[in-house]
């Protein structure tokens, strides 16, 4: 059931319609955009604790969530024009974005195109460049993506087996899953005619994503003029273990790739971000999640508003 203190609309870009949340508030305002697979509710917790400083509201992406599902539109300048149209609608001249996971790309392009409508940045574990060969090593030596999960591809009849499906085949996922969850994961599913449970976005659009993001986009991050608040993570690797499918040599394969081998490849990641926005300031999160404005809410909380109010 969603408590979430927010107004539920949508607004018409490029001839699409997108979903987003308006929780109110006072003052500037504070732009949300989501990760890869998120919509605007992944925020429904951690967004209203500005409500007393800002105007909070979070966009939900073309192929996702509420928003509607067109078969194009997956590249870079596309999806930064749905954020343009998305503000000129709201009639917002300019706005703090904060974007996590793969909204790097709109945060940086859009910082790019427009950057005198940008108050501030913040990357939610976000400012990677995911083209750059340091990156896709760091992919590429993840052994989750050899480690088979049995019965990850069953069908599930109800929302309780699907959600439970994902806390048992995903630990990932497990480790935060709260209400919060609960009602994200309803805006992102669907029955199909035959009564199953399935993800609304289809692999086609999945795909376009992955391809902007791995090979589309290289983030301009050497044009960023506005105050910058980059937060990283360096991930837990127990977040990852699995007790119901790994054996005890997949989850030492894990761990050493999790606490020895990812660790100092983030930090390049870091470090050229460093080189490129030396004005940024950087934030470290030691055995964090990816969804650090989640499992780590009140550490991200007083460094976002820390670095808002300066």
């Amino acid at each position: 059931m969603d408590t979430s203190p927010h107004k539920s609309d949508f607004i018409n870009v490029n001839g699409i319609h997108l979903h987003y949340l308006d929780w109110g508030g006072n003052g500037p305002v504070l732009l949300f955009l989501t990760g890869l697979g998120n919509n605007a509710h992944i925020y429904d917790k951690f967004a209203p604790r500005f409500t007393d400083k800002f105007h909070v509201i979070a966009l939900t992406r073309r192929g996702h969530g509420d928003s509607d599902y067109p078969e194009t539109g997956y590249d870079v300048d596309t999806l930064t024009e749905d954020v343009r149209q998305c503000m000129d609608s709201l009639k917002i001249d300019k706005a703090i974005l904060v974007g996590h996971s793969m909204a790097n790309i709109e945060l940086c392009h859009f910082s790019a195109l427009y950057p005198e409508r940008i108050i501030k940045l913040v990357f939610l574990d976000a400012a990677y460049d995911r083209t750059s060969p340091i990156f896709k090593s760091m992919v590429e030596q993840n052994p989750l993506r050899h480690i088979p999960i049995p019965g990850a591809d069953n069908d599930y009849y109800s929302i309780e087996d699907f959600v439970a499906s994902i806390k048992k085949h995903y630990p990932y996922w497990a480790a935060i899953w709260s209400d919060v969850m609960d009602e994200e994961v309803l805006h992102n599913i669907e029955k199909s005619p035959e009564g199953k449970i399935v993800e609304r976005m289809p692999d086609s659009i999945l795909a376009a994503l992955n391809d902007t993001l791995r090979n589309g986009y290289k983030p301009e991050d050497s044009k960023l003029q506005a105050p910058v608040l980059s937060i990283y993570v360096i991930l837990d690797g127990n977040d990852a273990l699995s007790s119901e499918y790994m054996t005890d040599e997949q989850k030492a394969l894990v761990t050493e790739f999790f606490d020895v081998t990812r660790p100092p490849l983030t930090r390049e990641c870091m470090e050229q971000f460093r080189l490129d926005v030396p004005h940024a300031k950087i934030v470290e999160i030691s055995k964090g999640h990816h969804h650090c404005f989640i499992k780590h809410e009140n550490l991200v909380f007083d460094e976002m508003r820390k670095f808002l109010l300066s």
